[in-house]
């Protein structure tokens, strides 16, 4: 497949850009760093691979290290959702990132996951089971577990779980009024530690986020999840993930304190282990230094 360098990463330290083609039509952008076993990064909503900065470069040190932006969202490619939200199900976009690291030359890797890419990271490990070694996510609770809890505290606190799910073009119109102010607020309801990102972050993921594809492109990726994951998840209720199973979350974040997170995904994964951080929703930017620790002692020199 065709592999496109672009330069130097300006945001994760050492890192180099590249452009990668893994299907027909669709592009994966990716900060590429380090020697050692492979590691997949995957970013949530609303961020891009540029969450990673603050750790990537120390995972680098021990992993060659691949930081990817999903499907839809940052420099990759932004396709129609298809029939149904189909190109947006977490088994498309999980097939995207094997197809990355098959193009680069892994076929065995770990992957960590946050928020979205914490969904297609669990997606991944079980339609590839043979490429997942080791499985890290941070801050969720199954899907399917969400949706069928959901009551009022939850649906107050993630109201863009059925705010962004609404039909093509309600949610997208609204969002493009003042794109900044939507996302400025979504970051600051989702993290619980000020500054956690800085300015520059935040205009890179504001330069983004204006782009009225990956607009369009998140809430397929949210209506894929209400719907055709859904009856993925169902397909599967009774299988369970076999790679160890690393969970991280926030506790002062809406999953650490509606859900026993640990509980949630020993009904989905055979060996789980995991704790809580004091942070909001991105212990990535908020507790680097803590997930970092987290993530070295679960991954070792797998």
């Amino acid at each position: 497949m065709p592999i496109t360098e672009l330069g130097p990463s300006r945001f994760l330290d050492g890192f180099g850009l590249l452009d990668v083609d893994v299907a027909p039509g669709i592009t994966i952008r990716a900060a590429v760093a380090g020697e050692g076993p492979p590691l997949l990064l995957l970013h949530g909503h609303p961020q891009t691979h540029v969450t990673w900065r603050k750790i990537a470069p120390q995972l680098a040190r021990r992993h060659r290290v691949i930081a990817a932006d999903l499907r839809g969202y940052g420099d990759s490619s932004k396709p129609d959702g298809g029939p149904g939200h189909i190109n947006y199900s977490k088994r498309e976009m999980a097939r995207d990132q094997v197809a990355l690291m098959a193009a680069l030359g892994h076929k065995r890797f770990a992957v960590v996951g946050h928020d979205r890419g914490a969904r297609v990271a669990h997606r991944m490990a079980l339609d590839h089971p043979q490429a997942v070694a080791r499985l890290a996510l941070i801050d969720i609770a199954p899907t399917r577990t969400m949706y069928e809890r959901t009551d009022k505290a939850f649906a107050t606190r993630y109201f863009w779980w059925f705010f962004l799910i609404q039909p093509a073009p309600l949610p997208e119109r609204l969002i493009s009024a003042d794109p900044e102010f939507f996302l400025r607020h979504h970051i600051a309801g989702q993290l619980k530690t000020e500054g956690a990102t800085e300015p520059a972050a935040f205009d890179e993921y504001l330069r983004c986020y204006r782009d009225p594809a990956t607009r369009h492109a998140i809430c397929e990726d949210y209506r894929a999840a209400a719907t055709i994951d859904l009856v993925h998840d169902a397909e599967d209720a009774d299988r369970k993930v076999t790679a160890p199973l690393l969970a991280i979350w926030g506790a002062k974040g809406t999953v650490g304190q509606l859900y026993d997170v640990l509980a949630t995904w020993r009904d989905k994964a055979a060996d789980v282990s995991g704790r809580a951080l004091a942070c909001g929703h991105s212990p990535q930017e908020e507790t680097p230094a803590e997930t970092l620790a987290g993530l070295d002692a679960f991954l070792g020199s797998v």
